[in-house]
C-alpha cells in the first residue's frame, strides 16, 4: 500500500476513577502515557488532544497516522494492558486511509503529515447518494468551488481521508488551525456552496487542543489546575 491508515480514537475516564488514591491513579497515567510515548516513535504520527470541559461525552483523543494496519490493534493492545484502561470507555472510533483525490492532478495518495497546529476538527461526513449519480462535470465543479472556498482560509489545513468500506462513514475530515472561530466562519462560509447540498451527515464534531499525553492524562483528575502549597 503507498497510503497510509489513519484513526481517530476518543477516550472518556470513568468518573469513579478520581475517587482512587493519588498513587494510583499517578501511576495508571504514568503507564498510558508511556506507551503512546514509545509508539510515537514507530508511526508517521502519533498525537494527543484535550477536550476535557468541552464534550461530555469524550475527554481525549488520539489522532494515529501509520503505513500498517496492524500497529492500529497493537497499539491498542498495549494501551489495554495499562491500568488506566480499565477505567477508560472508547465513545467513538474512526478509520480511514489516503487515496489520491479524483478531483485534483494527484496521482498518488497524499501523505497526511501535520502541521503542528494548535487546534484539530475532526468529525465523520457523509454525501447523499445523489451526488454520486451526477455527470463528473457537475462535481468537479461543485468541487472547484468548495476548494476555492478553503483556500481563503490560509490558516486552516484540511486533511480529509477516506473510510469507504472500511468504516460506518465515506469521509473522515480533520482541520488543522489556529483558532476555533476561524474554522467555523469557513463552514458559515461553505453552506452556501453547491457541494453542501449533498451532505447527508457532518456531526459529531470534536475541536480538539493538542497536548503531551501527559498533560491530557492531567486534566482528567485536575493536576494540571492544582497549586501546589
Amino acid at each position: 500500500m503507498e497510503g497510509q491508515y489513519v484513526a481517530y480514537t476518543f477516550y472518556r475516564a470513568d468518573p469513579a476513577w478520581r475517587r482512587l488514591p493519588v498513587e494510583e491513579r499517578a501511576a495508571g497515567k504514568d503507564a498510558f502515557a508511556e506507551v503512546v510515548e514509545d509508539w510515537a516513535a514507530r508511526m508517521d504520527s502519533l498525537r494527543t488532544y484535550t477536550v476535557t470541559g468541552v464534550r461530555p461525552d469524550c475527554d481525549f483523543f488520539l489522532w494515529k497516522i501509520t503505513r500498517r494496519y496492524e500497529d492500529l490493534g497493537e497499539l491498542g493492545a498495549a494501551l489495554n494492558g495499562t491500568p488506566l484502561a480499565g477505567w477508560l470507555e472508547t465513545p467513538y472510533s474512526y478509520l480511514a486511509t489516503t487515496k489520491a483525490s479524483e478531483y485534483t492532478k494527484a496521482r498518488r495518495p497524499r501523505q497526511i503529515t501535520p502541521k503542528g497546529s494548535p487546534y484539530l476538527v475532526v468529525y465523520p461526513f457523509v454525501k447523499v447518494r445523489p451526488w454520486y449519480s451526477l455527470p463528473p462535470e457537475e462535481r468537479q465543479r461543485a468541487m472547484d468551488e468548495h476548494m476555492r472556498i478553503g483556500h481563503e482560509f490560509a490558516t486552516i489545513h484540511n486533511h480529509t481521508t477516506y473510510s469507504f468500506g472500511i468504516d460506518d462513514q465515506e469521509f473522515m475530515t480533520a482541520f488543522e488551525c489556529d483558532e476555533p472561530a476561524d474554522f467555523m466562519h469557513l463552514m458559515l462560509t461553505l453552506r452556501e456552496s453547491e457541494a453542501s447540498r449533498y451532505t447527508e451527515r457532518d456531526t459529531p464534531i470534536f475541536v480538539g487542543q493538542h497536548v503531551e499525553i501527559r498533560e491530557a492524562l492531567d486534566a482528567l483528575d485536575g493536576s494540571t489546575a492544582r497549586v501546589e502549597l
